[in-house]
């Protein structure tokens, strides 16, 4: 009985080695398909961000002439009226600056009325 007793726990430590096998092999191919899912996904990932990018530079050549020639018109409406204003200060500025002397050195006080 013994030696039936020790070939069955024999077969079975056997069993158990040839199932620590399996589980191992298991083990080492799902972290094997982990990794490969994740390069996958990162490679997707990566060329999906790609397509992006390009459609956005796409959208914003598109999108930024309409602004480039709208600026462009702002600014020369702005010059005009900054040329305009110049042309006006200078017109003025002898009479400005005469005034402004006047009232300075031509003193009048003039004493305040009591109510």
């Amino acid at each position: 009985m013994s030696a039936q007793n020790s070939a069955g726990i024999q077969t079975l430590l056997d069993a158990e080695r040839e199932a620590s096998k399996i589980v191992q092999k298991a083990r080492e191919y799902r972290t094997k398909r982990v990794r490969e899912a994740r390069d996958e996904a990162k490679k997707e990932i990566e060329a999906y961000r790609k397509a992006k990018d390009e459609e956005f530079k796409k959208f914003e050549a598109e999108h930024t002439q309409g602004n480039k020639q709208a600026e462009e018109e702002a600014n020369k409406e702005a010059d005009a009226k900054i040329k305009e204003i110049q042309a006006a200060g200078k017109k003025s500025q002898d009479k400005v600056v005469e005034e402004l002397l006047k009232a300075v050195f031509e003193v009048k006080p003039i004493p305040p009325e009591k109510s």
